[in-house]
């Protein structure tokens, strides 16, 4: 399935109200009862089989037909792009230190095999810079990307440093990759960069978190759905498309899309993608 973006503009939100956003049509063959069924994002790829962020694990996602994967973007010392989470290298890397204090060189000489998960059946993998996810991304067209610009590297670079960074590292599949962000100051830049879709990562649901959302406009939201409030029936409403994170199984994943959400993202995505087949098979 190719992603789906909706169309850039400024329609007025409403709060609160029963999700009117768009879902997949009837002719799905994934439609399940009346319930559309959500796009898959796999997050930070199908981080469940391969290190999280890993060249590996972004093929795995996207030669397994999941039409979305969000990847994570610090920058080196030297101002190059590369696909991390962490902006310290120990959780996920047999490395220490801050990644921000490392040259581009010397972080081409990490492993990136997440020993403490796997240990050594990954050994050797490398830590990805962005031209290189961009270039595998390239190989399929039918797929897009979310690319979370990360605080850490936004307060030690600056907004307009890493951004203007990412999207010359994206270069040719920059239209079909998307900039998302918990710093909303972040997302505005990238709407005013590009003038195409962005997302925005919330961190609650209170009055702040709708009055930004009024104010940026986002093509996209994306929520921990842990943190909606206890018997909230739906998401707000309004242009965007709502993508609900982690998720791990069909119930949740269907539960989510009740509430609005478009998306779900999923560090198993291939496992969920089967679970919901099974689940709109009936078997």
């Amino acid at each position: 399935m190719t992603p789906r973006f909706p169309a850039a503009g400024r329609a007025k939100h409403a709060w609160p109200g029963a999700y009117n956003g768009p879902g997949r049509g009837a002719t799905d063959p994934l439609q399940a009862s009346s319930i559309p069924l959500p796009e898959l994002v796999a997050h930070r790829g199908n981080a469940v089989d391969f290190p999280e962020n890993s060249l590996p694990a972004f093929a795995s996602a996207l030669d397994g037909g999941i039409p979305w994967v969000e990847l994570d973007v610090q920058l080196s010392a030297d101002g190059i792009p590369f696909v991390v989470h962490d902006v310290r290298l120990e959780r996920t890397t047999g490395s220490q230190g801050d990644l921000r204090q490392l040259t581009a060189r010397e972080l081409d000489e990490v492993d990136a095999g997440e020993p403490r998960r796997f240990g050594g059946l990954h050994r050797g993998t490398r830590l990805p810079r962005l031209q290189e996810f961009a270039a595998l991304l390239a190989r399929h067209p039918a797929a897009g990307a979310f690319v979370e610009l990360k605080r850490a590297s936004l307060a030690h670079h600056g907004i307009a440093a890493c951004l203007g960074r990412v999207l010359d590292a994206l270069g040719p599949v920059a239209g079909r990759c998307v900039p998302i962000s918990f710093d909303a100051g972040a997302v505005a830049a990238a709407r005013a960069a590009t003038g195409r879709p962005v997302g925005w990562v919330v961190e609650r649901f209170d009055a702040a978190c709708l009055d930004t959302l009024a104010s940026l406009q986002p093509e996209f939201v994306f929520y921990d759905y842990l943190k909606v409030p206890p018997g909230e029936a739906s998401l707000p409403a309004g242009p965007w498309r709502w993508a609900a994170y982690e998720v791990k199984d069909p119930a949740r994943a269907l539960a989510e899309a009740r509430r609005g959400a478009t998306l779900v993202e999923s560090m198993a995505p291939l496992r969920l993608d089967a679970g919901l087949r099974a689940a709109a098979a009936g078997t």
